[in-house]
Order: structure tokens, then sequence, then C-alpha cells
């Protein structure tokens, strides 16, 4: 007699060995066990990184409107967008040839004025320094300007001109022109 033995109780396939039956159902378990483990960790994973997300307190914040009429020439106003402020000026005719004259190819970050702003009379600048962050002085009419009649940071003296480009100091770069667009002749949406 030539019949195979067979352990009791073991089922197997006809015409497959007992140990290639059993290498099929390791690498399925492997497998299942293995998906089981991704999407666990991504489900365990995905409440921290939604939490990098915006605040919807943050995201209602992501455009202001901001009513010019009531600013007069020579005037500035600071909105806040973003958590940071916005220094919004209407500069005058003096501001603004001041601006224009300048030698763009003598600058530390050379950008001409009419690249910064959309109308001339409206200068709309993140006021925010940007060496270190700090806030620079020339919003209200008492403050220091700098020689270039523009803005001056107290921390460590950078001096932006009346188109807000660095002139002096450690201030890297221009003050940021944040995206801004004219909704009618009065009202500027930032963001």
């Amino acid at each position: 007699m030539t019949a195979q033995a067979q352990s009791p109780g073991k089922n197997t396939i006809p015409g497959k060995d007992a140990a290639a039956e059993d290498e099929t159902r390791r690498d399925f378990l492997i497998l299942a066990t293995s998906t089981v483990a991704v999407a666990g960790a991504a489900l365990a994973v995905w409440p921290f990184v939604d939490s990098m997300n915006p605040a919807a307190d943050v995201l209602a914040l992501s455009t202001v409107e901001v009513d010019l009429s009531p600013i007069e020439e020579g005037q500035s106003i600071t909105v806040i967008w973003r958590g940071k402020p916005v220094f919004v000026r209407y500069r005058t005719a003096k501001e603004i040839e001041e601006a224009r004259d300048v030698d763009v190819a003598g600058l530390p970050d050379p950008q001409s004025d009419a690249e910064r702003v959309e109308k001339p009379q409206w200068l709309i600048v993140v006021g925010v320094c940007t060496h270190l962050g700090c806030v620079p002085l020339g919003q209200n009419p008492g403050d220091p300007r700098g020689e270039f009649g523009g803005w001056f940071c107290p921390c460590h003296g950078s001096q932006f001109d009346t188109s807000a480009r660095i002139r002096k100091g450690p201030a890297p770069t221009n003050l940021e022109v944040p995206a801004y667009e004219f909704l009618d002749d009065q009202t500027i949406r930032i963001g």
C-alpha cells in the first residue's frame, strides 16, 4: 500500500502539499496584519496632522476688507490680518515722487515703487520688520520715520522709505506687500 499518511484533522487541498498551503496562509496573514497596522497608524497620526491646519477663527481672518474713505491724504491706519499688522497709507504727491525717484539699483532689495503699489496713492504693506519681526514706527504723526520718511524699526535701526523699501539697517528685505485687490475706489480686500 502506498497511501500517503495524513495527520488526523488536517484538511489539505488535493494536489497541494501541506507546506505550500501553510506558506499561502502565512502570506495572507502577513498581508492582512500589515494592512490593519498601516491603517491603524494612519488613524492614530491623523489628529496630529489635522491639528496643524489653521483654526476656524484664523481662516475667518484670512481676508479683511478695509474702507479707505475715512483715511485722509498723508494718514496711515493699521489693520490686523492673519494676526499681523498691515499698514495702509494714503501717500501724498511728495511721498509718491520721492518713492519713484529712487535709483533701485542701489537698494538692498531692488524693487520699483510701481512694483509695490496697485494705485500710486495707496501703499499696503505688512508692518513687520523683515529682520527680527519687530513692528516699525511711522504710523502715527509723532513717530520717528528715519532718514527716508517712511518707517523706522526701533529694535535694530532698520529704515524704510515711503514705498516701505529697506534703505538702511540690518533688515534683509523690503516690508512685504500682501495680496490685495481694490473692490471699488474706496474698498480693498487684503488676502
